[in-house]
């Protein structure tokens, strides 16, 4: 567990794939054809370990699993593989029925918006993926969001902090002890520990497990996005909805 966290937040930042995201698995399973379309099969199990990283660390850190038995990837190889990941994800939420947002996931983003606390994004996606996300659920260029983090706009991804201190710094929060973190993987846990959000809040109905996040450095587990306005917000929340 992680230390007490603060009264309220002032910034809460959710992953997305997983997390408000609902792609039927979609980033799991195009990870595995991609290294299939490469000769290296992988399980399910073994994505999940690196879900939430970049997906090009995620991709060598397999390869060199599976593969080459410890030694490092060939940069070439991971690139190609990644190229090929994203052109199957950008056509998945480009066109697939399966995407969708989150049950309740806009009405959260609003619910928190309306008592005075910021919303943002981040995510081991690179932008144009997330772009494509944003379309697709009709998240841009309205006011449900304050800022979105992709992978590929920091040095480093998850589960070291620098996502969500651009987010930070993107909606003018200054105190990560008021800052929540809300994502369904251990490295989304990892990453707001080592930012030290006083919020650190795990999903149980994503990519993991109660049983599988409860290891990991967290304030709170929660089943379902909804509870996390009266969570984070508590009775400013509750003032502002009378």
């Amino acid at each position: 567990m992680t230390a007490a966290p603060a009264r309220r937040a002032d910034l809460v930042v959710f992953d997305m794939a997983g997390t408000t995201v609902h792609d039927d698995d979609a980033v799991n399973r195009c990870l595995c054809a991609a290294l299939a379309g490469a000769g290296v099969k992988v399980s399910r199990d073994e994505v999940n370990e690196v879900m939430g990283t970049p997906k090009p660390i995620a991709i060598a850190l397999l390869l060199e699993r599976r593969k080459y038995h410890g030694a490092s990837a060939p940069p070439a190889e991971v690139t190609s593989i990644h190229d090929d990941f994203l052109q199957r994800m950008i056509a998945f939420y480009r066109a697939d029925p399966a995407v969708r947002e989150v049950d309740g996931a806009s009405e959260v983003f609003r619910q928190l918006r309306r008592a005075g606390v910021k919303v943002a994004l981040d995510t081991g996606f690179s932008r144009d993926i997330v772009d494509a996300i944003l379309h697709r659920l009709g998240w841009s260029g309205n006011d449900l969001l304050d800022a979105t983090v992709a992978s590929d706009e920091v040095p480093r991804g998850r589960p070291h902090p620098d996502l969500l201190f651009r987010a930070m710094k993107l909606t003018g929060a200054t105190d990560a002890r008021r800052v929540a973190k809300v994502g369904d993987t251990p490295s989304d846990l990892q990453e707001g520990h080592s930012a030290g959000c006083g919020f650190v809040i795990g999903v149980t109905n994503g990519s993991h497990t109660r049983r599988q996040l409860e290891s990991h450095p967290h304030t709170h587990l929660v089943e379902n996005l909804r509870e996390l306005p009266g969570l984070i917000v508590g009775q400013s929340l509750r003032k502002n909805q009378v």
